[in-house]
């Protein structure tokens, strides 16, 4: 996992993110639930409301994202990687895709997502 130094990290509900908040971050991690086959409904609110106003401005920054599923992340997988492409961010550590419960090592990867992110935004 990369070394850090001081990081400031902002946390949003996907519900009350707004363009402001994606145009002043320097790189993004994003999670979502696999909801019948598809991200959840507030993140596809959140980028409905967002993705105009923030593709070219925020183009080429870092981001990754977490997915979890009961069984199938296929349709959700599919959604974040078409929608974060028209972004044009870039993929700064593989995604964390978890089907069924959510063990230590899940969290531990989730922690080096994070932390690789940071690392590429500074």
């Amino acid at each position: 996992m990369p070394e850090l130094g001081a990081v400031d990290v902002t946390v949003r509900p996907a519900l009350e993110a707004t363009s402001a908040d994606v145009l002043a971050a320097d790189g993004f991690v994003l999670g979502t639930t696999a909801n019948f086959g598809y991200i959840s409904g507030a993140l596809k609110h959140f980028f409905d409301t967002t993705y105009d106003e923030v593709r070219e401005p925020t183009a080429g920054r870092p981001f990754s994202y977490w997915i979890h599923g009961g069984y199938d992340t296929t349709g959700a997988e599919t959604a974040m990687k078409q929608i974060t492409t028209g972004l044009g961010w870039k993929l700064a550590f593989d995604p964390l895709i978890v089907t069924g419960e959510v063990t230590e090592d899940h969290l531990a990867s989730a922690t080096e997502l994070a932390a690789t992110v940071a690392a590429a935004a500074m």
